[in-house]
């Protein structure tokens, strides 16, 4: 039991780490430069996106001289804007690029307010004053360009960024809602150049520890309770050592999984607008499912009782079918939270490495129980039979 618990405590650490190590990653933008022979003086690398902000500030002036770069293929759009109101999209006074439709590689960049969740993207005035809009793209790298008067002489200020392929007759239409589209925001001191991670750190731990959680407890801890229930208890001199090592298992998994459970629903409520529906579901039945799950073992009937088949059926079915639908939303989560392909993969090798072992373990059971059956029929028939005893005793 202890290897078991000191293993999931291990791969809890170590996810998250090499999580908090990959989120943190960024390439520098000092080393970008402009056309036109503009230079820009500050910079800071956004983690979501793959973009950067560079800009120099005039403190005589009031104004910010910017460049947004980002990543982007010739037939989609980015956009970077100031939220002088809150954080995230809703808000923010935003500039658009895109290639324009004349065909001649130019760029078509404008301004427009996001006043809502379904904005209609089209050239509109800010709240305040901005110059020297421009765009540029080569290599498939948009880069947007202004000069802007910071309302009030501020200089800390929420931002927002965006980007997306979809485009229909040369107006932006909607980005992905999910991964770094929905964490593209944070805050930017244009006189210190001090800024936060895209999304905020506090939402990006929040939805890390939620991965982890529940990874390891639906995803790890059920089904190495269940492999023990199943392989351990055929040898005999591990009753009843299996069972509270499987119930130890299970349990320790149920109360893991619950906390990352009931972190993913404060985190969707938080998430305004946005909802993993299938995710949201199977959640929702997995935890149903796995509190019946829980609470069945104070119905558990002796082993000698009538009742003890149909609870056991029950105990199989419900089980199994958590196992595959945490298996599911683990991936499901893979799908939404969109981290690097080794997260992903190092999660499908734990779990082939299980079904390796539990593959391993239902031969080996399987040629235990034949064998122990087919000793036990030998010594049946060495035993006589009920008329042979009848006819000593006559």
């Amino acid at each position: 039991m202890g290897g078991v618990y000191r293993m999931a405590a291990m791969l809890l650490v170590s996810i998250y780490c090499l999580l908090y190590t990959a989120q943190s990653q960024t390439t520098d933008c000092s080393t970008f430069t402009f056309s036109n022979g503009r230079i820009l003086s500050n910079c800071q690398s956004l983690v979501r996106l793959g973009s950067s902000i560079h800009w120099n500030y005039s403190a005589d002036a009031g104004t910010i001289s910017i460049a947004y770069r980002a990543p982007q293929k010739a037939d989609g759009w980015v956009a970077w804007g100031l939220n002088l109101n809150g954080q995230g999209m809703i808000g923010t006074q935003a500039i658009v690029g895109l290639q324009a439709s004349n065909g001649n590689g130019s760029m078509n960049v404008f301004t427009t307010p996001i006043s809502n969740r379904s904005p209609t993207m089209k050239q509109t005035p800010l709240s305040f004053p901005i110059a020297n809009l421009a765009g540029d793209f080569s290599n498939d790298v948009m880069t947007l360009f202004a000069t802007i008067t910071l309302p009030n002489n501020t200089t800390v200020f929420n931002h927002a960024w965006q980007a997306s392929n979809l485009v229909s007759g040369g107006v932006p239409v909607a980005h992905p809602t999910n991964g770094d589209n929905i964490l593209s925001f944070g805050s930017l001191d244009f006189l210190s150049g001090q800024a936060s991670s895209g999304g905020g750190s506090s939402v990006i731990t929040r939805r890390n520890i939620h991965g982890v959680l529940n990874a390891v407890s639906w995803g790890v801890l059920m089904p190495i309770g269940v492999m023990i229930a199943r392989y351990v208890k055929v040898f005999e001199s591990a009753d009843p050592a299996w069972f509270y090592l499987h119930v130890s298992c299970q349990f320790s998994g149920y109360i893991i999984g619950v906390s990352g459970w009931a972190l993913g629903l404060k985190l969707g409520s938080e998430s305004e607008g946005i909802t993993y529906h299938h995710h949201r579901s199977i959640g929702i039945v997995l935890f149903c499912f796995a509190t019946l799950q829980a609470l069945a073992i104070f119905l558990r009937p002796q082993k000698d009782s009538k009742y003890r088949l149909y609870w056991n059926t029950y105990h199989h079915t419900i089980g199994y079918s958590v196992i595959i639908l945490s298996i599911a939303n683990i991936f499901q989560g893979f799908h939404i939270l969109k981290p690097a392909n080794k997260w992903r993969n190092a999660y499908i090798a734990v779990i082939a490495a299980l079904g390796a072992v539990a593959l391993a373990m239902e031969i080996l059971t399987w040629v235990i129980v034949l064998r122990r059956k087919k000793k036990t029929t030998v010594i049946d028939k060495n035993k006589p039979n009920d008329i042979n005893n009848h006819q000593l005793v006559l």
